[in-house]
């Protein structure tokens, strides 16, 4: 999941769609879901972008448009550049009913 929010900030990076959502769901059913997730990207171990979401889209959506949405439009932090990106670690939590479920690259 966090390979999908770093490919939907590639797509703006590259200008074009790469993200083959009929695919991910058919492998993923997970994804399909509504999960009420948290997204948070670091530069050099500072919290640069935010998003958070109370399960109104499908993780899918959530993770594509909450990974851009962190990236560059947070308006706490100026948009995440190229250079920044590639040294970005980013933190998915998803909150299911067993707990959080968190994981940071």
């Amino acid at each position: 999941m966090i390979q999908l929010a770093h490919d939907s900030i590639n797509e703006v990076f590259q200008a074009q769609n790469l993200i083959n959502k009929e695919s991910l769901l058919s492998e993923y059913p997970l994804l399909n879901e509504s999960i009420p997730m948290t997204l948070k990207i670091f530069v050099d171990g500072d919290l640069h972008g935010y998003y958070e979401d109370l399960a109104t889209k499908t993780l899918l959506e959530n993770i594509i448009i909450g990974a851009k949405i962190a990236a560059f439009e947070d308006k706490s932090s100026k948009p995440l550049t190229l250079s920044e990106y590639l040294e970005a670690e980013m933190e998915l939590s998803l909150q299911t009913p067993e707990g959080v479920i968190s994981h940071r690259a």
